[in-house]
């Protein structure tokens, strides 16, 4: 069994998507029709950069969608994929989901762009520039991450600030999210817990802890006005590391998902669970594919980035 998985933020780089733009009408096609939903070239932010506006949160979440949904249409008319036919699940790391979703046929491109946009202008504008802060705590387990999580929000007059455990990406790469303070403290905590590093991730806002909760009204209010239909093959959701494809229950999990945990460690073995075998991470990047490899070692991660990894993948149809 096959699941497509698809990157969450940092994966974006200039240079995304255009070998694929050049050689393949079906991924042009699609690069245009995020440009006129959004009403922004970001196809040309996307190949060429800069780099700097690139990163800007509400640029890079619709760009990596973009990027994936061009691969899976190249995917279609090239190697010939029946989705429902060939794959099993899709999940997605964060934003990664609502790219899932629209290569599951949940969203239409457009919709996805559009939330993708709103999602990361809402995340940014939930927290003030340098009010909060993420860490990674290396060589620590999920149970060590929600202990320190716990201990760092007392600050030193004994008022709780948020650190929340954000991110469970791997054995020994689990993240916290907050307050910058309280994620500062979690470093030297971390360390004294045994973690091999503990670093400050160079992130524009706190994602994925309680702080986000502007933005996660303002989702379920997108979310509440969009047209969702059941996916063709299930998602395995972030927040439940488990299968959904009733669309009022994902509508509820994506507005949960903005202030919660991705538990994407649990999501690839739960997959594995089901009897996937493969999993293929369609977009910008490798970062999903090398996470697999700690997770489960048997089961066999793939980057599909452009034309050559295509061509690959369509001989084993």
């Amino acid at each position: 069994m096959r699941a497509f998985t698809f990157p969450g933020q940092g994966s974006q780089a200039p240079g995304m998507g255009k070998d694929l733009a050049e050689a393949f009408a079906a991924a042009r096609a699609v690069f245009e029709e995020v440009d006129e939903a959004l009403k922004q070239k970001l196809s040309k932010l996307m190949f060429e950069g800069p780099a700097e506006e690139l990163m800007l949160t509400a640029n890079a979440q619709p760009a990596l969608m973009a990027h994936s949904i061009a691969v899976l249409r190249v995917l279609e008319s090239e190697a010939k994929l029946d989705f429902g036919k060939h794959v099993s699940f899709v999940a997605g790391h964060s934003l990664g989901e609502y790219s899932a979703l629209a290569a599951a046929g949940t969203f239409s491109l457009s919709d996805a762009a559009r939330l993708l946009r709103l999602r990361g202008q809402a995340m940014q504008a939930a927290v003030p520039v340098g009010e909060g802060a993420m860490a990674a705590l290396l060589g620590l387990d999920a149970p060590a991450a929600e202990e320190v999580a716990a201990e760092a929000r007392k600050n030193p007059e004994g008022k709780d600030e948020v650190c929340d455990f954000a991110n469970d990406n791997a054995p020994g790469q689990v993240v916290v999210s907050g307050a910058k303070a309280a994620v500062e403290r979690a470093l030297d905590i971390a360390k004294a817990k045994g973690a091999k590093r503990a670093v400050l991730l160079p992130v524009s806002a706190p994602f994925h802890c309680a702080l986000m909760k502007p933005a996660a009204d303002a989702m379920q209010e997108a979310l509440g006005r969009t047209t969702m239909a059941p996916p063709k093959v299930p998602l395995v959701a972030n927040v439940t590391a488990s299968q959904v494809s009733d669309p009022e229950t994902i509508r509820d999990l994506l507005v949960k998902q903005v202030t919660g945990r991705v538990r994407w460690r649990e999501c690839v073995s739960y997959m594995k669970a089901q009897g996937v075998a493969q999993l293929y991470e369609l977009g910008a990047g490798k970062v999903l594919s090398g996470l697999v490899k700690r997770i489960e070692p048997d089961v066999v991660g793939t980057a599909l980035n452009g034309p050559a990894d295509i061509e690959a993948f369509a001989k084993t149809l």
